[in-house]
């Protein structure tokens, strides 16, 4: 495995299973943008920066970290005009734990939403 990623291991009794932050921090996009609401991630100043230097992030505005064995995750996404942001966060908390629970078995101790911004519909 690489040396540069940070990989959440399980241990099960076939062998080890070894699961890339950077995976756990696509769930999570993925997850996001799935609630309706919900136009896109917020960029943060670290993928930014790994842009220019050439290097496409899927999971742009995601962070993953893990701590007592359990997966706290903090994004940051833009709201379409027109929605309720507490009930939009509370969306994509809910999607998120739900996702990550149900596709690596970890557990999810907390999902951390920032919202960075409204998009607005264009103009006709």
């Amino acid at each position: 495995m690489s040396e540069n990623k940070e990989y959440v291991s399980r241990s099960d009794e076939l062998g080890n299973i070894h699961i890339s932050e950077e995976v756990l921090a696509a769930i999570s996009a993925a997850a996001a943008l799935e609630v309706e609401g919900v136009s896109s991630l917020a960029a943060n100043l670290g993928s930014d920066i790994a842009e220019l230097l050439g290097k496409k992030n899927l999971a742009k505005g995601v962070r993953v970290k893990m701590e007592d064995d359990k997966v706290i995750v903090d994004l940051s996404v833009l709201i379409s005009y027109g929605h309720t942001i507490p009930e939009m966060g509370k969306a994509v908390q809910e999607g998120v734990k739900a996702a990550i629970e149900s596709m690596t078995g970890l557990e999810v101790s907390s999902v951390n939403v920032n919202v960075g911004g409204i998009t607005f519909p264009p103009k006709a």
